[in-house]
């Protein structure tokens, strides 16, 4: 596919005095030169005039005219050409912006005559179209839609010159919008929103991210907490169990439950103090002789008769 954008005859259009092409063709001097005899290049063709009037297209290959009479008015190429044009409109939104188009178009072979007669200047009479469709369709759009429906665009663009052009023997084969450019503040502007867009979605992701942690750390104190619970349950369990199992055996040893309640604070007062020495920093005030442990049982003893009194002076008599 050739990227050249051909102006068959040159700067001054066509004109049927003049070769359109500037493509150098080794051939045509050396065999023209004779006078009837020449060459056509592969993917090019060969427009015959027999005095000033069309008379055929000759395909690749070696042909015979005669000479003075008939004569090559131009050789035209079949090959995939490209147009390219940067075309300013304004959006819906009255933002300018330029959109460069790219067009790919050849020469309908079935139509090859009316593409050479038809047109002065096909790249000038192509511009005037992608213009005119161009400027048909952004001003529909948000600079936004531009970019998002930039395809689009571009299909609806190519539609509209295929009609046009296909009227000349021209053939789109596609057409491009390469690129869209706002004007530099609106750029800006649209990358300032951008950014704060991006910042606001980080700071939700972070806040989000928070939160998720303290719900977490909060659960696993809860289950934390909990679990200590049971484990303490458990704990004074085991111990009321122990004591029982304990006041048990004392009982059936023959021990009155005065001697049984002594024995067992002189055992918790002794396990009190071991704590209390391998804790190394506490200080607590205790009774230092085992005869405390006696006034201990005693006031012991006198709370718990004393609530049963209370308790049995608040029951409802019957």
């Amino acid at each position: 596919m050739s990227t050249i954008n051909p102006q068959i005859g040159g700067q001054g259009g066509y004109r049927p005095q003049q070769q359109r092409y500037s493509a150098p063709n080794p051939y045509q001097t050396k065999m023209e030169f004779n006078g009837w005899i020449f060459v056509v290049r592969q993917q090019t063709v060969a427009i015959i005039e027999r005095l000033g009037r069309f008379q055929k297209i000759e395909e690749p290959g070696i042909h015979v005219r005669i000479p003075f009479v008939d004569r090559v008015a131009t050789r035209v190429k079949l090959q995939v050409m490209q147009a390219d044009f940067v075309i300013e409109s304004k959006s819906k939104d009255n933002v300018f912006v330029q959109a460069a188009v790219s067009v790919q178009y050849r020469v309908d072979k079935t139509r090859i005559k009316e593409a050479y007669y038809e047109l002065s200047n096909p790249v000038a009479q192509l511009k005037a179209y992608v213009e005119d469709a161009i400027r048909a369709s952004i001003p529909k759009l948000t600079v936004d839609e531009v970019f998002e429906r930039k395809d689009d665009v571009a299909n609806e663009v190519n539609r509209l010159i295929s009609e046009e052009m296909s009227t000349y023997g021209w053939s789109i084969v596609r057409t491009l919008i390469t690129t869209i450019e706002p004007d530099q503040k609106v750029k800006d502007s649209m990358n300032e929103i951008n950014a704060a867009q991006r910042q606001r979605a980080a700071a939700q992701e972070l806040a989000e991210a928070d939160r998720i942690r303290i719900v977490t750390k909060a659960k696993a104190e809860a289950e934390q907490a909990e679990l200590q619970g049971v484990g303490l349950a458990n704990q004074r369990k085991a111990i009321v169990n122990g004591l029982s199992e304990s006041f048990d055996e004392l009982r059936n040893s023959g021990l009155d439950e005065q001697s049984i309640l002594s024995v067992l604070l002189a055992n918790q007062y002794m396990d009190t103090l071991n704590k209390f020495a391998d804790g190394g920093n506490g200080t607590v005030f205790l009774p230092s002789s085992p005869s405390g442990i006696e006034d201990i049982r005693t006031e012991i003893m006198s709370s718990i008769v004393g609530s049963h009194k209370a308790a049995g002076a608040c029951a409802p008599k019957e």
